[in-house]
């Protein structure tokens, strides 16, 4: 079973839409959703966050990020903490070519959730680019959360209508990543059609 874990935007972004959000077993490498209690801690510590997604903390979706949380062992932990600092370091040695475009570069918690991805040889999904890049640099694995979204179909967890109904609730909310947009005519032109002329 290979772990995916997504990051707070990816959660809510697909957490509503996708039904179960988490312990979600697709695909034929056994993919298996999931999320770390840090999602949670970065939504309680954001009230822009909780005005804007106030079905976080519904019980549905409480109780079943709860039952499907990653758990560490202090050995994990402490293997963990280690090479977050390495990858922080990195990225404060030199943020430059993390802030392209007006990004910021990532923080201690986006370092974090990669060295846990390193860690349990685990995949994580964000569409933050800062992430892509760094985890590129660390040969770590990444997907951007339309790229789950592609997976999620092949393994018919999802299908086109609903692939559909997301897309148009995020450009509806103004959440559509640009990396989305992309996708739209390209990874799914069988469902959107081909890129506009």
């Amino acid at each position: 079973m290979i772990l995916v874990l997504l990051d707070t935007n990816a959660y809510l972004r697909l957490a509503k839409r996708v039904r179960p959000a988490v312990g979600v077993v697709f695909g034929q490498k056994d993919y298996v959703l999931t999320i770390h209690k840090l999602v949670e801690d970065e939504v309680h510590r954001n009230a822009r966050l909780k005005s804007l997604y106030p079905w976080f903390d519904g019980d549905e979706f409480a109780q079943e990020r709860l039952a499907k949380q990653v758990r560490l062992s202090d050995e994990e932990k402490a293997s963990v903490n280690a090479a977050q600092s390495v990858l922080h370091g990195w990225v404060l040695a030199d943020p430059g070519p993390y802030m392209v475009g007006g990004r910021s570069p990532p923080g201690p918690t986006d370092c974090w959730l990669l060295a846990l991805a390193q860690v349990k040889s685990a995949i994580v999904v964000t569409d933050d680019l800062g992430m892509h890049a760094l985890a590129h640099e660390f040969n770590l694995q990444i997907w951007h959360g339309y790229e789950l979204l592609d997976k999620l179909r092949s393994a018919r967890v999802v299908d086109a209508s609903k692939i559909r109904e997301i897309f148009e609730a995020l450009e509806t909310n103004g959440d559509l990543p640009r990396s989305w947009q992309e996708a739209k005519h390209a990874v799914f032109a069988k469902i959107f059609g081909g890129k506009p002329k």
